[in-house]
């Protein structure tokens, strides 16, 4: 076989696979709220239904959703954070980075605050609910949250999420000094 029949392709013989690829992959936004008591400490949520009902490490996160048509990414992690917690969110906000997690972007954004976790209260969602049975039960998006010191938080949130921690402590270590990982 001739070098030729095996070059790769040129990026201006497919103009669209670029474009398509970019709308394949889903895009989220959420916002991280911190508080300073004894230490800084993070707000997550644990996800809720039946398939992590008995999960607890490493399966906390950020409340979050997923951007809607050409909404504002903003916008939507505000819209998502108070869908999932019932709580307002409030200035001012840090600009963490985008990250990857699986097959979606997220984008998010800190902010200082406080809450009863216990009061938390989230939207619901429908599934199928036992799989086959036919019906249909509703579940809270998130069904429970909690403060998280950063130590602690390391542990519980998703391995994906874990550089917006790490940013927000870069940004907040003159004001709140955190241990490093």
């Amino acid at each position: 076989m001739s070098r030729s029949a095996i070059a790769p392709r040129q990026d201006d013989e497919f103009p669209d696979v670029a474009a398509k690829l970019v709308a394949m992959v889903k895009q989220s936004a959420g916002l991280l709220m911190y508080r300073h008591l004894a230490a800084l400490e993070v707000l997550l949520v644990h996800p809720g239904g039946p398939f992590w009902k008995k999960r607890d490490a490493g399966i906390w996160t950020i409340p979050k959703g997923l951007v809607e048509g050409d909404e504002d990414l903003f916008y939507t992690a505000c819209r998502e954070f108070t869908e999932e917690t019932g709580l307002t969110p409030h200035p001012p906000f840090l600009e963490l980075p985008e990250i990857r997690q699986s097959s979606k972007r997220v984008k998010a954004w800190a902010f200082a605050g406080d809450c009863d976790p216990t009061q938390v209260r989230s939207n619901t969602f429908t599934m199928e609910w036992p799989p086959k049975s036919g019906k249909l039960q509703a579940f809270p998006e998130v069904d429970r949250a909690d403060w998280f010191t950063v130590e602690r938080a390391r542990h519980y949130l998703l391995k994906a999420q874990l550089p917006l921690l790490t940013s927000l402590c870069a940004q907040l270590d003159d004001r709140f000094p955190v241990p490093k990982a």
